[in-house]
């Protein structure tokens, strides 16, 4: 059995493993496919370590549907299709006749003609009707990150929200990164979606969120009430993300998790970086796990230092590919100027590789102390990043020791059994809400799950 696995406990009897009778949980996700982003890796952890507990877990979701971990028993994908509008190799398609099967099709088609991003508004309407039409067959209704106008109202269970952050904070730092007005006006159209969720997640009963840095951003961008939110740490599977001794380090690897056309990850800076570190260790490279962008920021950048044979990316990698790759780094970095929790922090820690990382965001949360656990730098600072790059490459024993460090941290505080088992008590505390009378109901309590919860 696995660290996890025992860590969450055998999926026992009728009781269930956290001391009360197992729920049936519907846990909606919009995109769910773990190699599209953190949202999908939610999912995927999130139901496994659920179904272990011994709940019935149904997650329905649209295209690129959810990967699930197989052979537990409580656990189930439902195919909730959208048009799938944006899928490869064809993204931005226009539907044919026949493909349409109602307003909510024509809806998701005109909402992209127009420059807008469809499928958080859509997704949720196609949820509400699936959910009504199976009124009674689950006590809670988890919803990851849609926050769309179908999910208000009655949908046939108590509803929990995830929100990882807002996307609001995604909005401003393209607007910032926009070289034009024509690119503003394009963004602000793409992100219309986020006036919709910052209506939506004002009236949610039950917000869960990843870190108190998310929390407090969610009160600040989207006005939800901060007696309505809770924490829940996330965290890695310690299991599949483990030292091996035999996966030999390659001199100068440097790692990142990182779409190069996001200026959210902060990638421009890192490869800004890396030229500078070169200059002392020409032995230096970055592996991206991630998509190349053929034209923007990164890809200048590239150009301009004349890195092309010092920056690789990759995609479509396995998960032991991907954490192979991850022990193989003598650094593993997060440049991100903002993260609402950072799961590739946490995932390469549990490799005990260490790890530089910016302070943006929830960043320190995960990744702890400077000097402890980490090095930190400030966010959007290449000469920074380079620093730490140099230190960090010129000294194994700091290597050895903030590897170490971090696992430890990583093991103590940030693993999916915890997340499942805070996420189950902000289950039956929704439920119990919305089973009290009106008249005697008292605003919610905002404890914070986190990894030293039992």
């Amino acid at each position: 059995m696995t660290a996890e696995a025992m860590e969450a406990g055998p999926r026992t009897g009728p009781q269930g493993s956290d001391g009360d009778r197992p729920l049936r949980i519907a846990l909606l996700t919009y995109k769910g496919n773990p190699f599209c982003g953190g949202q999908g890796v939610y999912v995927r952890h999130l139901s496994r370590e659920l179904a272990r507990l011994g709940h019935s877990v149904e997650v329905i979701g649209a295209q690129p549907y959810p990967v699930l971990d197989e052979g537990l028993e409580g656990l189930r994908l439902t195919e909730l299709p959208s048009l799938d509008l944006y899928r490869s190799p064809d993204p931005f398609r226009t539907p044919k006749r026949g493909e349409y099967r109602d307003w909510v099709d024509a809806l998701e088609v005109a909402t992209m003609w127009t420059g807008g991003f469809p499928e958080p508004a859509t997704f949720s309407l196609r949820a509400r009707r699936h959910l009504r039409a199976r009124r009674g067959e689950f006590d809670v209704v988890h919803d990851n990150q849609t926050l769309g106008y179908g999910l208000l109202g009655d949908i046939g269970a108590p509803l929990v929200s995830t929100i990882h952050h807002p996307i609001t904070v995604d909005r401003r730092l393209d607007l910032d990164a926009a070289p034009d007005w024509r690119r503003r006006m394009s963004v602000r159209r793409w992100y219309a979606f986020t006036r919709m969720q910052k209506r939506v997640a004002r009236r949610l009963p039950s917000v869960l969120t990843v870190s108190g840095t998310s929390r407090q951003e969610i009160i600040d961008h989207l006005g939800v009430r901060d007696d309505r939110i809770n924490v829940v740490h996330i965290g890695a599977d310690t299991d599949l993300f483990s030292p091996d001794p035999s996966v030999a380090e390659v001199p100068g690897r440097i790692v990142t998790t990182s779409s190069a056309d996001v200026p959210l990850k902060g990638l421009v800076y890192l490869v800004e970086a890396l030229a500078k570190v070169r200059a002392e260790n020409p032995a230096a490279h970055l592996v991206v796990v991630g998509k190349r962008a053929e034209d923007g920021p990164v890809a200048q950048a590239i150009e301009k230092y004349g890195l092309a044979d010092a920056v690789e990316f990759v995609k479509g990698i396995t998960d032991e590919e991907l954490v192979d790759l991850v022990r193989s780094a003598e650094v593993a970095c997060v440049p991100s100027l903002y993260e609402g929790f950072s799961l590739p922090a946490a995932e390469a820690m549990a490799t005990g590789t260490p790890l530089l990382a910016t302070t943006g965001g929830a960043i320190p949360e995960v990744a702890g102390p400077d000097g402890e656990t980490c090095l930190a730098v400030p966010p959007a600072d290449p000469d920074a990043l380079a620093a730490g790059l140099n230190r960090l490459l010129g000294d194994r024993d700091l290597r050895v020791r903030l590897g170490a460090a971090g696992r430890e941290r990583v093991l103590a505080k940030f693993t999916w059994a915890r997340a499942a088992r805070g996420t189950a008590e902000l289950y039956r505390a929704a439920i119990a809400e919305n089973a009290a009378p009106q008249s005697g109901r008292r605003p919610a309590t905002t404890p914070t799950y986190s990894g030293s919860h039992r």
